[in-house]
């Protein structure tokens, strides 16, 4: 009996959230983790956020002031010992390959595009396959994370080079035992679950499957639930999560808390758990409260989300 009683008096004093989550990662299977600079580029402040909710996957993208293609060895070994005293696994290295201009047909110039402290264009793209396959190992994923080439006016014309420049990426993937995911990204060329699930279906390799993103695809007018998630469905092998609203005032989309937005979370989640989906997530905040605090802007959207599940 005392021990019973010291045991609820522990759970009582934890919140509610991170018993929460604690008992999604144990009970539903789902490998929920979040992209670690949407919290903090100081990484162990960001493992430190991420280990407080009982998660155990980070997805690397920028840390410490430089972009994961660019952090120097001693970040790297820095990295690795920050996640491993929390037993935190990375999900997947979030590169920015393919995330310029595809050269046959480069896009608008004067467009405003998320870079995250990455400049590269297309005479870079096999160093950084080679190097990110290199980072995969480094840090115990086989995923990478790639795009479709910024996009242009009309995708369709740019299909055809996009489809065989990720069937190379592909096959150079396969000789590394690495698996490419394709994010649907609104300012690339695959932008939708249509469009993603199109071009992972012509190309059919192991290597290259998709990293489902239901909120850049709210971007581009489509219904990520169901329509597409039935697009994508098993497809897929990583995922981000953030939430889109309307803004009242501008008629816009803008970023939302997770079950704050339009998307249908709750009929998602319910269908990856039929489906039983087993790859992982990550939560990709994008959302910022008035004050701008990344941390708990991070810490409201996955409170919304762990509420979804």
């Amino acid at each position: 009996m005392k021990r019973r009683d010291a045991l609820k008096t522990l759970l009582a004093a934890v919140p509610a959230s991170k018993l929460a989550a604690a008992s999604i990662a144990e009970t539903h299977g789902f490998k929920l983790g979040i992209i670690s600079d949407e919290i903090t580029e100081e990484l162990d402040q960001a493992a430190d956020f991420i280990a407080s909710y009982g998660l155990h996957w980070a997805e690397l993208r920028q840390m410490w002031g430089k972009n994961l293609m660019n952090s120097p060895q001693q970040d790297l070994d820095r990295a690795k010992k920050v996640l491993d005293a929390r037993k935190i696994q990375v999900s997947v290295i979030a590169s920015p390959i393919f995330k310029w201009n595809l050269p046959q047909m480069p896009a608008k110039s004067n467009e405003k595009r998320d870079e995250y402290k990455a400049n590269f264009v297309e005479s870079d793209a096999d160093p950084l396959l080679e190097k990110s396959f290199r980072l995969a190992r480094f840090f115990g994923t086989n995923k990478v994370r790639i795009f479709s080439y910024w996009r242009v006016a009309d995708p369709e014309k740019a299909y055809p080079m996009v489809a065989e420049r990720l069937r190379k990426a592909a096959q150079l993937a396969a000789k590394n035992d690495i698996q490419l995911v394709l994010e649907n990204e609104m300012t690339c060329n695959v932008g939708t679950g249509k469009e993603l699930g199109r071009i992972i279906r012509d190309i059919n390799s192991r290597h290259l499957r998709g990293n489902w993103d239901p909120g850049n695809a709210t971007e581009l007018g489509e219904i990520p639930y169901p329509d597409g998630y039935q697009a994508v469905r098993g497809l897929f092998t990583h995922m981000h999560i953030k939430d889109s609203r309307k803004d009242a005032p501008s008629g816009k989309l803008v970023w939302a808390p997770v079950g704050g937005g339009i998307i249908d979370f709750k009929g998602q989640f319910a269908a990856l758990r039929k489906d039983r989906y087993d790859g992982t997530m990550s939560l990709e905040t994008h959302y910022r409260r008035p004050d701008g605090n990344k941390l708990e802007s991070t810490r409201e959207s996955l409170e919304g989300l762990l509420k979804v599940i």
